[in-house]
């Protein structure tokens, strides 16, 4: 059974930076591309970026600026976002998520998920 665990959100001012980690388990981990989703209060989950098993990133958020940095470390089966120069409105819970097939920006195309982890930026 595949399992998803994420880690290193917290509590942190703007401009500070974090780096958040996937561990994933039962699973193909070197052959599946995993992405991360984010949700905000109020709002609906959103896709951040993905990675693929050969280690090519997508990144949609702020994708102009840098400031988000997916990548994988397969021997491990560990997937990281680096977010830098965090800002209030990156607050959300933060999801990673193991591709089925499809679109990768799409909710459903994803099947496993984890339960979270909670990025709170204070300004």
């Amino acid at each position: 059974q595949v399992q998803l665990v994420e880690s290193g959100g917290g509590l942190v001012q703007a401009g500070d930076s974090l780096r958040l980690s996937c561990a994933v388990s039962g699973g193909f981990f070197s052959t599946t591309t995993v992405g991360w989703f984010r949700q905000a209060p109020g709002r609906e989950r959103e896709f951040v970026a993905a990675v693929t098993s050969n280690g090519q990133s997508f990144v949609y958020i702020d994708s102009g600026t840098g400031r988000f940095t997916i990548s994988r470390d397969n021997a491990k089966d560990t997937v990281y976002l680096q977010v830098n120069s965090l800002k209030p409105e990156d607050t959300a819970v933060y999801y990673c998520t193991t591709h089925r097939e499809g679109s990768y920006f799409r909710e459903g195309s994803y099947d496993h998920w984890g339960q979270g982890t909670q990025v709170t930026v204070s300004s």
